[in-house]
């Protein structure tokens, strides 16, 4: 799945989602009976699946998705859905109990967005539209995903000066990456702003003021990430709290300005090692098969992150369709580690 990082859903022929093997029988067909009453298969596909629960299941999940939207996903990212009665606690896997079943999805492989043209048109277009679509586009995602951005990358580079600062005799050796330096000045100077909510109120002004002009497309499909992003996805506090994960989630995605600057440095440095211990799911909800409104809540939770990766992602390649016809140039596809090849 695809562009030089990414994350993906499986098709049905290739579906990378799992049902723990240590699922009991009545749990998976109370799993399908709860999918049938929601509207998500019936007695003709259980035909199709040769009366076999497990793939009913897969298959019933998997076109609730729908093949389109799955597709894009395999192009831009790495996601796995699982639905399992077990969950990782310390490192081992411990059963749910009480007839409970969790629904997971993990990204092993995170999307990659070159933001750095389009800000720089916007801001061509409105002094300030460039910045306000980034910081807009950057403050919805948080609330429902992890992401590696200049943040993460200034944190690094502050790191880094630490760890020389406390080894005297090889500091000469450290290269530090001059992160702030490498942003662009609209993005560099709102890095010091303290009023947030002012800063947010102009930007929503600049961008209702530009929504039918040149970009309008970008600023839709920002604004359609902003409401799927007003509710947030939280992660079951079983997996928050109880799981005895690592740490937190793996990037879903990483955004920088350009395609080898210092953002995309640090985050291969850092990538590295982030696979070293386990990560909390980026969405984890547990809930019963017998009760239709945990179903429907974990259905939601699900439908909800699958329908904003996918407003995300068509932002990604419109952006990256783009630039190819304005620069001439195609995107240098290099594979560095957790991104999605």
């Amino acid at each position: 799945m695809a562009p030089a990082f990414g994350q993906g859903l499986p098709t049905l022929d290739t579906v990378p989602k799992a049902y723990s093997h240590e699922f009991r029988a009545e749990l998976l067909y109370d799993l399908c009976a709860a999918l049938v009453h929601e509207g998500l298969g019936g007695p003709e596909a259980w035909r199709k699946c040769d009366e076999s629960a497990q793939v009913f299941a897969q298959r019933a999940i998997m076109e609730s998705i729908g093949e389109e939207r799955w597709n894009l996903l395999q192009r831009n990212v790495e996601y796995h859905l699982t639905v399992s009665n077990v969950s990782e606690l310390y490192g081992d896997e411990a059963l749910l109990g009480n007839g409970r079943l969790a629904v997971t999805i993990e990204c092993s492989g995170c999307g990659f967005l070159k933001i750095g043209p389009a800000v720089t048109a916007l801001e061509e277009e409105a002094e300030g539209l460039g910045a306000a679509f980034y910081w807009t586009l950057t403050y919805a995602l948080y609330r429902v995903m992890r992401i590696y951005n200049h943040d993460d990358a200034l944190q690094y580079e502050e790191r880094m000066h630490e760890y020389a600062q406390d080894d005297e005799e090889n500091r000469e050796q450290y290269e530090f990456p001059e992160v702030e330096n490498a942003l662009p000045e609209c993005i560099r100077k709102m890095l010091t702003h303290d009023n947030h909510c002012e800063f947010t109120r102009n930007a929503r002004r600049v961008l209702n003021r530009h929504r039918d002009g040149r970009y309008r497309s970008w600023i839709q499909r920002l604004r359609k990430i902003q409401q799927l992003s007003r509710v947030r996805l939280p992660t079951d506090v079983h997996f928050r709290e109880d799981g005895g994960y690592d740490t937190i989630p793996l990037p879903s995605l990483m955004v920088a300005f350009k395609e080898h600057d210092a953002i995309v440095a640090c985050f291969d440095e850092e990538s590295n090692y982030m696979l070293e211990g386990s990560a909390e799911p980026t969405v984890g909800v547990v809930f019963s098969p017998r009760k239709p409104e945990e179903v429907r809540r974990a259905i939601r939770v699900v439908a909800r992150f699958v329908a904003l990766n996918c407003t995300l992602f068509q932002l990604v390649e419109e952006l990256q369709e783009w630039e190819k016809r304005h620069a001439g140039t195609d995107l240098d596809r290099g594979e560095p580690s957790l991104r999605a090849a």
